[in-house]
């Protein structure tokens, strides 16, 4: 068997009319990589049916070249089918991408097969010439007209408004139906809308007048004056309960039924809530005639109520003043100032009060007047002149409707001197060598008058008591007195006859504290000729211990001195 050699055919084995492939051209440097990497034109109808038939043609005198005399071997056979079947592969490769070129040009192509041989490739297809007709329109290489997609420009208002309306069939369903308005079997709203979402009409109702009866809001008035009466007189009714005790009263009857109010099976209830707490069951007797009490629960102890303090001993309770600092004073003076000052301007904004006169002197004259000073100086001058002088005599008058009287200035004295002595009263008990001076006594009872206290000087002998009642600070004044005011030393000291050396005049605090009450009246002296007589006198008014006390002190100091 002799074995044929296929060999790729020549330029010239290549019959009359077939066109030689050319080989592709270089592309220029300034070409991109874009357009090398794009498919090459697709050839027209007219040359695919020229290389199809040149193709035929070549197979067929190859096949006739190719037949030996002698019968043909299973080689020459087999060589003829791989040429087929290669055949049929290029033809479907050359459909697949005319169809794929078809599609990014939107240009319709019919199907197209080249045949190449001895593993030749074939070539990728291009973009075809724009072809146009006598009338200026497109056409394909049959002649048929082609319509190309056009780009229109639009705003995008234009893009919002065709959304809305695509948006609005979906919404409204295919054939623009209301929700709730489909025909039954319809799928238009089911799957975009939730049934229980209410949408307003898109048609306006027509509106209409709508008249109220006569007198109607007459009467709701008349409703809201008698509702606005009825609760001045409840507020009115409460405060006079409460002032007077009935609210609680009122309360116990709210609480409290009426004989009126119960039912008959309601009149005698089973049991008491005060005694189910020793009760075993919810009846009084047992049936077997049993004790029904829990004995546990009885004892011998009796429940004092606590005694609750009365309305008018916490009015009586003491209220320690407040004492501020003097910055602590300057502060709440800005302060209260600044706020004052802030509520007129409010009103002054509002309308309610008028905007004050700006306040003008000789130094901010042509800056607050301008134009009308440089106009008329003298006068705007004297204006302002008598403004200033109005200023001042206001201020004087202001200060003389301030100034108190005669009486005012007495009472506002007193009343700083005087003080409450209802919870307590200071005592001071003061003992004297020599109080026999009347200018020393003068000092003592004016003193005492003018801070209205009490008390009681005692005379006797180098033992001179002088008790005083009175307030905390009208101790302060008149321990201020009794011991740095009065200069007892330059009163010379009466000396017994067995004593060498004179003695000096002195006043001591012998006991100051704080008793319930007043034990004496206004200041007096009295003069004693004796201890028992002194002590009796204190004993009279119940401090005969303040007697002993100075008494005791006396003849202590004197037995140190001797």
């Amino acid at each position: 068997m002799t074995s044929v050699s296929m060999k790729r055919p020549s330029g010239d084995d290549f019959p009359e009319g077939a066109e030689r492939s050319e080989p592709k051209k270089t592309k220029s440097r300034f070409h991109n990589d874009e357009e090398e990497e794009t498919t090459e034109a697709v050839r027209s109808d007219s040359d695919i049916q020229k290389m199809m038939a040149n193709a035929q043609k070549m197979i067929e005198e190859r096949k006739r070249s190719l037949q030996p005399s002698a019968p043909v071997s299973k080689v020459t056979l087999n060589s003829t089918d791989d040429h087929a079947r290669k055949i049929a592969e290029l033809q479907a490769k050359i459909n697949a991408r005319s169809l794929q070129a078809n599609l990014k040009l939107s240009i319709p192509i019919p199907s197209v097969a080249t045949a190449a041989t001895n593993g030749s490739t074939a070539e990728e297809p291009k973009p075809g010439p724009l072809i146009l007709n006598a009338e200026g329109r497109t056409v394909d290489a049959l002649g048929r007209e082609i319509l190309l997609t056009q780009h229109t420009p639009t705003l995008k208002a234009n893009i919002r408004a065709k959304k809305r309306e695509v948006l609005k069939t979906h919404m409204h369903g295919s054939k623009g139906v209301l929700p709730g308005k489909e025909e039954p079997g319809s799928i238009g709203d089911g799957a975009f809308f939730d049934p229980r979402v209410n949408i307003k009409s898109a048609w306006r109702t027509k509106r209409s007048f709508h008249f109220h009866e006569q007198g109607k809001f007459q009467q709701v008035a008349s409703q809201m004056r008698m509702k606005a009466h009825l609760d001045k007189l409840q507020n009115e009714i409460s405060q006079i309960a409460r002032k007077t005790g009935i609210n609680s009263v009122t309360a116990l009857a709210l609480v409290a039924p009426r004989s009126g109010d119960r039912k008959e099976d309601e009149d005698v209830p089973d049991l008491e809530w005060w005694d189910s707490v020793i009760l075993k069951t919810r009846d009084y007797e047992l049936p077997d005639g049993q004790s029904n009490l829990r004995q546990e629960t009885i004892t011998n102890l009796i429940e004092h109520p606590i005694q609750m303090r009365a309305p008018t001993d916490y009015l009586s309770a003491p209220s320690l003043p407040v004492f501020l600092t003097q910055k602590e004073r300057q502060k709440l003076r800005r302060t209260t100032r600044r706020e004052n000052w802030k509520d007129k301007q409010d009103k002054i904004r509002m309308g309610l009060e008028p905007a004050p006169q700006a306040k003008v002197r000789i130094s901010n004259l042509m800056r607050v007047l301008g134009n009308e000073a440089i106009q008329d100086p003298t006068k705007i001058e004297a204006h302002v002149r008598e403004q200033m002088a109005k200023r001042v005599q206001n201020h004087q008058e202001a200060n003389a409707s301030r100034k108190l009287t005669t009486e005012q200035r007495r009472e506002k004295k007193e009343k700083k001197l005087h003080e409450d002595t209802s919870f307590g009263v200071n005592v001071a008990v003061y003992r004297v060598k020599d109080l026999f001076n009347p200018a020393k006594k003068f000092k003592i009872e004016t003193n005492a008058k003018q801070l209205y206290m009490t008390g009681c000087a005692v005379l006797f002998k180098d033992v001179n008591v002088v008790v005083v009642e009175g307030g905390p600070k009208q101790q302060k004044k008149y321990r201020q007195l009794m011991m740095k005011r009065i200069r007892w030393e330059e009163d010379p000291v009466k000396s017994k006859a067995d004593a060498p050396i004179a003695v000096r005049n002195t006043c001591s605090l012998v006991w100051e504290g704080t008793t319930k009450q007043r034990n004496f009246g206004d200041m007096i002296f009295k003069l004693c000729p004796s201890e028992v007589a002194a002590r009796d006198h204190f004993r009279k008014h119940g401090v005969e211990h303040y007697w002993d006390l100075a008494y005791s002190s006396a003849v202590l100091e004197e037995t140190e001195e001797t």
